[in-house]
């Protein structure tokens, strides 16, 4: 059996267990659970990252009943210090793929895996909707993210709306492809999804507020466009 959603604070041995889970099984989807030799450096990549990322960011989890991780997913509220992995793996500049729009607060979704051979979609959904809980605060706020190509599908389907915002490459054993997920492309998913979860299941208000950097603020009284 599934166990709720655990979003408490972790350790750090459990965001090495985290890594090493993503790592496993995006390529026991999509390598037919055949590693790379490089293997061992992407967790220890991911596992770096994370740490990085520990103090803006939740990872929500689901286990079942033994503790075993069935899937993970990750929220990160941008500090518009840090490079997101969209930055790193693309050479995309987040402010760029607003297409002019105000913007309140940027976030990035990562780290979504679901364990080989579970068939429940309420966990991809509880996930989802644990991730993108914050984006949907306000209608000026957007995600970004580097998703697999046949997951891409599957949001699709599922009412998500993400707009493609580069080339995709391969990653971790799939064709990845970077994406961009405002509130108006997110908020139905969200409404219609919302009670899968507590509302303690979400990211809490709690997270820290930034400021646009000055390169990008037009008008502080008006609007915030991206102008780099």
């Amino acid at each position: 059996m599934i166990s709720k959603i655990n979003h408490q604070s972790i350790s750090q041995n459990e965001i090495f267990h985290m890594s090493k889970f993503v790592v496993t099984e995006n390529f026991n989807h999509h390598s037919n659970e055949v590693f790379p030799k490089h293997y061992q450096k992407d967790i220890d990549a991911v596992y770096k990252e994370e740490m990085g990322f520990l103090e803006n960011s939740k990872i929500f989890a689901v286990k079942n009943d033994f503790g075993d991780l069935v899937g993970t997913i990750r929220v990160l509220k941008w500090d518009f210090v840090s490079v997101l992995p969209i930055q790193k793996m693309f050479g995309i500049n987040p402010f760029l793929c607003t297409g002019g729009s105000d913007i309140h607060e940027i976030w990035h979704i990562g780290r979504f895996a679901i364990k080989k051979g579970v068939r429940d979609l309420n966990i991809l959904k509880r996930l989802l909707v644990s991730a993108i809980a914050p984006i949907c605060t306000h209608k000026d706020n957007i995600a970004f993210a580097e998703i697999d190509a046949k997951l891409l599908r599957v949001l699709t389907l599922m009412g998500i709306k993400a707009k493609i915002v580069g080339k995709s490459i391969e990653y971790l054993g799939s064709e990845t492809i970077p994406v961009s997920m405002s509130y108006h492309g997110l908020i139905d998913f969200y409404n219609a999804n919302k009670d899968l979860v507590l509302p303690e299941e979400t990211f809490g208000v709690s997270a820290k507020s930034y400021q646009l950097p000055n390169r990008v603020v037009f008008n502080t009284e008006k609007r915030n466009y991206p102008l780099v």
